[in-house]
């Protein structure tokens, strides 16, 4: 168990204990300290709150962070949309509402999991919990994802990642019609500090890049294609949004009133990178799923 020590300050004077709490790492959430309020392992002033106690400068809080609880992650038969395997990579074409790993409250029903069950040599580098995984997209997005099935793989499509030498292009539909055909949107990424479940451009976040071409414009909305120069999380999402064209169907970052589809109508079709051991350029493809086209020639119905 670790103990973590508090002093409020000043400026975090007035707010709840469990919304403070939940500030201070990126991985606590809201209802998890909540449960540790609850379940005693919180104290102000060597006294037990509750959940909705407003805290006060100077305020000594405690928290004994309880060990986590191991995961099984176990092997689970799926039919996995498997664009290119060997020895070192696999590219596969992840679904829309499928988790790419799991964590506390998903340790079922992801990637990892059927994963697992396809192949039993992947990369070690991220742990039990997200074996092979370089990078992520959200649960809502689909497209596809490079998989390391060794360690020297992982290295080294990560490496290309940080030198920011793979290809990564996404379609989406956004709200709003954008007058340009061309723009790049230059703006850091970091945790909102209104909202610990969300991020935001921010002064002092992660460099982020995002260039953007319009492919199609209708009445309220812009198809557009998107290719990252950086990786941050909900890098589109986030980065449309603070210019004014937010993701259709987004429930964390757009309006409300929005396109019938469940979650982000956003697709990561092109991905290209260097094979780590035979040292050549390889570029996949995944065409737009049936929800998204039909969201496409809906729009070009009302035009």
């Amino acid at each position: 168990m670790e103990k973590i020590l508090h002093i409020v300050r000043e400026d975090q004077a007035g707010e709840r204990i469990d919304k403070l709490i939940t500030s201070l790492e990126e991985d606590w959430s809201r209802t998890q300290v909540q449960e540790w309020i609850k379940d005693g392992v919180v104290s102000v002033n060597g006294n037990k709150p509750k959940a909705n106690y407003k805290c006060e400068t100077g305020d000594k809080l405690v928290i004994n962070v309880p060990d986590p609880v191991p995961l099984n992650v176990e092997p689970e038969e799926m039919n996995l949309d498997i664009y290119y395997e060997d020895s070192d990579v696999l590219v596969v074409n992840k679904p829309r509402g499928m988790v790419v790993h799991p964590a506390p409250g998903h340790v079922t029903g992801t990637l990892v999991n059927g994963l697992l069950a396809h192949c039993k040599d992947l990369s070690g580098i991220n742990g039990v919990m997200r074996p092979g995984i370089v990078h992520r997209i959200d649960k809502d997005t689909s497209g596809l994802l490079m998989v390391a099935k060794n360690d020297f793989a992982h290295e080294c499509l990560v490496e290309q990642l940080v030198e920011k030498s793979v290809t990564r292009k996404y379609e989406a539909i956004v709200h709003g019609v954008i007058p340009h055909d061309y723009g790049t949107v230059d703006a850091p990424i970091g945790r909102d500090k209104n909202d610990r479940q969300k991020m935001a451009v921010v002064d002092n976040g992660k460099h982020a890049v995002t260039h953007f071409r319009v492919l199609e414009r209708f009445q309220d909305y812009t198809h557009i294609e998107c290719e990252l120069e950086t990786g941050r999380t909900h890098q589109i999402r986030v980065h449309m949004k603070y210019i004014g064209y937010p993701l259709a169907g987004d429930p964390k970052y757009g309006p409300r009133k929005t396109l019938e589809i469940d979650g982000q109508a956003l697709h990561a079709g092109v991905l290209g990178f260097i094979h780590p051991r035979k040292k050549e350029y390889m570029e996949f493809r995944a065409p737009l799923p049936q929800e998204f086209l039909v969201l496409l020639e809906q729009l070009r119905m009302n035009l």
